[in-house]
């Protein structure tokens, strides 16, 4: 099965190097490697170039690069490039910064995708880093709801989609026209609307970078945000997410910690107290 690994970068040869590396270090072998670069003025094409000439001279390897450095329009529209050039029959982003967990993170997911009867969508566990080195593993508790993806997002980093999701009569490439938040509209579209229902597995996969454009731009993730929930969802569903939502994911944080029991309880308490106050009039 070939997995088609599509690599974004601009003017990041350190954390793209660390990316490359990481590709290459995989014991798995049918991978397509697509690296797409924005023109960069630094080190990075060179990068790109030493990494090509490596893969070439690992003869049987299985392993192949497509790249190509030229100004583009921003990173999702990157992104969908390397859609375009991809020919594996399944997709993961692994942008420049990112990298795997460990060598076998590609043979692991193969592994999965075939036990799972080749889902359209599978995804593992993303562990953030930060400045501290403190690891912090994102996914395990993900749901498939409107909900989840109302107050966060899944990450497209540990997830394999099947390239056909992508064609127009599926969900379609990703909203150039958002600079920060276009990955999270494909999710809430596919996902909290639709009928996709990815497969989670129990792999960690990928190492965030979590110094991205989303993580430096919280205003700007925050108005393109409302801006799609606003496109997305009736208005009627919107007011009622706005008025509930904290309250639903409260509650879930209740029964997370395996306090749900006792909330129910006071609540009980204060049904009847509020009958009996009531029949006493």
């Amino acid at each position: 099965m070939k997995i088609s690994v599509i690599t974004v970068n601009y003017n990041d040869a350190v954390g793209l190097r660390r990316t490359l590396e990481s590709v290459a270090a995989q014991n798995y072998h049918n991978i397509e490697h697509i690296v797409i670069d924005g023109g960069s003025s630094d080190d990075s094409v060179n990068v790109i170039q030493e990494y090509v000439t490596k893969v070439k001279s690992e003869e049987g390897s299985g392993k192949s690069v497509i790249w190509v450095s030229e100004k583009d329009k921003g990173i999702y529209n990157a992104m969908n490039k390397g859609i375009r050039k991809a020919t594996g029959g399944y997709i993961q982003f692994l942008n420049s910064g990112d990298w795997y967990a460990a060598p076998d993170v590609l043979e692991q997911i193969a592994g999965e995708l075939e036990k799972h009867n080749n889902p359209k969508m599978l995804f593992g566990t993303c562990i953030d880093i930060d400045d501290e080195g403190r690891r912090y593993p994102q996914g395990k508790d993900i749901k498939y709801s409107l909900l989840q993806l109302y107050e966060s997002s899944y990450p497209h980093e540990t997830s394999f989609f099947k390239r056909e999701l992508f064609e127009a009569d599926k969900y379609g490439m990703f909203d150039e026209s958002l600079r920060i938040v276009s990955d999270w509209k494909w999710f809430l579209e596919a996902i909290g609307v639709g009928q996709l229902k990815p497969i989670f597995v129990d792999v960690d996969v990928a190492f965030f970078d979590v110094h991205g454009i989303s993580s430096t731009h919280k205003e700007l993730d925050k108005k393109e945000r409302r801006k799609v929930l606003e496109e997305v969802l009736p208005p009627a569903i919107l007011r009622d997410y706005d008025k509930y939502a904290f309250e639903m994911m409260q509650m879930d944080r209740l029964k997370k910690h395996h306090l749900y029991g006792l909330v129910y309880f006071m609540e009980r308490v204060l049904f009847k107290l509020e009958k009996w106050h009531i029949l006493k009039k």
